[in-house]
């Protein structure tokens, strides 16, 4: 029995992949291990929190000590590091969270699958999952392949870099097995309403104010989230070592026509008059160093490992705002804590 740790797997897209390999690899013992903070929620997996294949542990990758343990206790042929902090604007307010958990995280993990491999790197591989953001902001035209120079803007997407340079660095210089994949936007249920589109479905059904950047003209290229994690299973199993794949969902979307046709989706969904959605939108003062457009060239991974978006977005948005629709008691409880008063801090009061 293969023994994978997944990092990061009560989050949105760990949850996502964590119950793709629990279900789809009965052979396989899958770890998973998060910190749960504010983003993690063992609600995300409760439906195969009793599989015999399945077991989570709580810690911190910041913990070298832990960690070193946690792969002296388990035999993991693999990892699929998911665990980081992500959203730009909490690394604006606190970039040195992000230091600890994107960078010092990562070398920890990346140490302690050395010293437990280095007899025998055979059969073995560290994955880890970064974001397109590391690559900087594109003009009007281009897509981002494997091979873009990196320019990050903000302090997420600039721990995000210096973690998937770390982790190439443990390739060539310790010959490591490594894989690499850098994602577009990811949408979909179990996503922390901090993030655009569960935010605003949350607002839209409470009839509050529906935040918007600068005058929504910022682009982006949004993946469904289970999309998302059957590509991390074809780049797992299927990758080659020290390669990376760019994941895209071949859906480039101004933020302002997004919000807009979420508005549509959701007058329609709980019959209201067309437009009474839109009049909550809310244009707010621009996020510092906001990156103007993001998007994919995901051909290396369709050609070499036959992977393709399974929705159109518009279909993708429909079943998204299904699901949060339908798991109000879900969002409840994730709407407790600290993020009521984030939410007032960082869009309300500006």
């Amino acid at each position: 029995m293969k023994t994978i740790l997944i990092t990061g797997g009560a989050g949105f897209i760990g949850s996502h992949v964590v119950r793709l390999f629990v279900n789809k690899y009965p052979d396989y013992k899958i770890i998973n291990l998060d910190k749960l903070t504010y983003a993690g929620n063992l609600e995300n997996i409760r439906d195969i929190e009793k599989k015999p294949n399945y077991e989570f542990v709580k810690g911190d990758i910041v913990d070298e000590a832990f960690v070193s343990e946690l792969f002296k206790k388990y035999n993991f042929s693999g990892v699929i590091h998911l665990a980081a902090e992500s959203h730009v604007d909490r690394s604006i307010s606190n970039p040195t969270e992000f230091i600890f958990t994107n960078i010092i995280g990562t070398v920890n993990l990346l140490n302690a699958a050395r010293a437990k491999w280095s007899e025998n790197f055979n059969d073995k591989l560290f994955y880890h999952i970064s974001t397109d953001e590391v690559y900087g902001s594109l003009g009007e035209e281009g897509l981002f392949t494997e091979s873009s120079p990196y320019d990050p803007r903000s302090p997420y997407s600039a721990s995000k870099a210096s973690s998937d340079h770390l982790v190439r660095a443990w390739y060539h210089t310790f010959k490591l097995p490594v894989v690499l994949s850098n994602c577009s936007n990811n949408y979909g249920p179990n996503q922390f309403p901090e993030k655009l589109i569960p935010l605003a479905i949350n607002n839209i059904k409470n009839m509050k104010q529906v935040p918007v950047y600068g005058k929504g003209e910022n682009i982006r290229d949004w993946l469904f989230v289970e999309d998302h994690a059957r590509a991390i299973d074809q780049i797992f199993h299927r990758g080659k070592a020290g390669e990376t794949y760019n994941i895209g969902g071949i859906n480039e979307w101004k933020n302002i026509d997004l919000i807009q046709l979420l508005c549509k989706i959701m007058d329609e969904k709980l019959k209201r008059n067309p437009g009474t959605s839109a009049s909550l939108i809310s244009f707010v003062k621009d996020r510092a160093g906001h990156d103007l457009r993001y998007a994919i060239d995901s051909s290396k991974l369709q050609k070499e490992l036959s992977w393709a978006p399974s929705l159109q977005f518009e279909e993708g948005l429909a079943k998204t705002v299904d699901w949060y629709l339908e798991n109000e008691a879900w969002m409840n409880n994730v709407m407790t804590g600290d993020y009521e008063k984030y939410y007032e801090k960082q869009y309300i009061k500006r």
